[in-house]
């Protein structure tokens, strides 16, 4: 169910421009070329971000024209044009992810003046008491204020610590909801703040409680999700490629994706169980590049949203690594298993 509130919210959203100190650093490492990327939704702005960069650092800059989905898919060498930096926009850092030329990530974040509106939707729909707080990086810094707001109501938001691969408390990747398993002893549900359904579905697939999603910047709230459903769905995946002989272990050559020794890993399993597999590797990966292979399912160790999000796109079934591991026999149908980048 969505219920919006017709309340203004008073909300702003940082204009995309460069951090001060990132020109200053870039002027003074004496940069003459520097790759800039930025995700699908900034391209339009694309034009004002190269100007100013240039005008800051006296550098020349290089538009990647490829959008990034994340932190995770960085530009290779060959996309970079042989720039000495990199910025990327829109992104928060994968601590524990390496890169191989100085790379400044510029955050965007949203901030509420007002969040009286988004507690009054949580009190109108009904929430638990206990909730778990996980917010995508643009609405991160919500998750206090909101939680300071709702405890005057009688609520709890608790915000969980993550893993290596978080850069924040709180902070949902698309392939990493560490923060919220963290606490969810500890809670009744969960509440995400951010927009889209890309950040609930991954959240409700992750976590066993119910799961709601507060966008701020339309004021509305959704859920909560219908996990037994996407559940059902990834099982009845997992029961298309249970016959499979011959498999396809596709990896991905991004930075922040890359997982070989997993792949690897999974070759060996499958091998024990009587199947065939051989690894493929990629940069992005279109489903025409995988027709002609004689293969009867593939299981993807790059991002897990290819498989949850794109499976439709590909004519054989599509799987992450814990479903591939159900699907030969290895592990239990359930519970089922996210496929958590560590």
């Amino acid at each position: 169910m969505t219920i919006m509130n017709a309340e203004a919210t008073e909300r702003t959203f940082t204009y995309p421009s460069m951090d001060a100190k990132v020109i200053e650093d870039l002027k003074k490492a004496g940069y003459r070329r520097i790759a800039l990327q930025v995700p699908g939704g900034l391209i339009p702005q694309m034009s004002g971000l190269v100007q100013e960069i240039e005008g800051g650092t006296g550098a020349s800059v290089i538009h990647v024209a490829r959008p990034c989905f994340g932190a995770c898919d960085p530009p290779d060498h060959d996309e970079m044009g042989g720039a000495e930096a990199l910025i990327a926009m829109g992104h928060a850092p994968i601590p524990n992810m390496p890169h191989p030329i100085p790379t400044h990530l510029v955050e965007m974040r949203s901030t509420m003046v007002n969040t009286i509106p988004l507690v009054n939707l949580v009190v109108k729909s009904g929430l638990p008491k206990k909730l778990g707080g996980v917010a995508s990086i643009q609405h991160i810094d919500l998750l206090h204020p909101l939680a300071a707001a709702l405890k005057e109501e009688g609520y709890s938001l608790q915000v969980g610590t993550g893993g290596k691969r978080l850069g924040y408390p709180g902070q949902a990747l698309g392939c990493n909801y560490s923060s919220a398993t963290s606490i969810e002893p500890n809670v009744d549900g969960f509440l995400l703040l951010g927009t889209g359904t890309f950040h609930p579905m991954g959240l409700a697939l992750s976590v066993s409680k119910p799961v709601w999603s507060l966008d701020p910047l339309q004021t509305l709230i959704d859920g909560p999700l219908d996990r037994e459903t996407m559940v059902k769905k990834r099982l009845l995946e997992i029961g298309r490629a249970m016959d499979a002989r011959n498999w396809g272990i596709l990896t991905s050559t991004f930075a922040g994706q890359l997982r070989m020794p997993l792949a690897e890993k999974l070759r060996e399993k499958a091998r024990e169980r009587g199947r065939d597999a051989g690894i493929l590797t990629f940069g992005r990966l279109d489903p025409s590049d995988l027709v002609g292979l004689h293969l009867d399912a593939y299981v993807v160790t790059a991002c897990p949203r290819i498989a949850l999000d794109d499976g439709h796109m590909f004519n054989k079934p599509i799987l992450t690594p814990p479903e591939f591991l159900s699907a030969i026999g290895d592990r239990p149908l359930t519970p089922y298993l996210f496929d958590t980048f560590p």
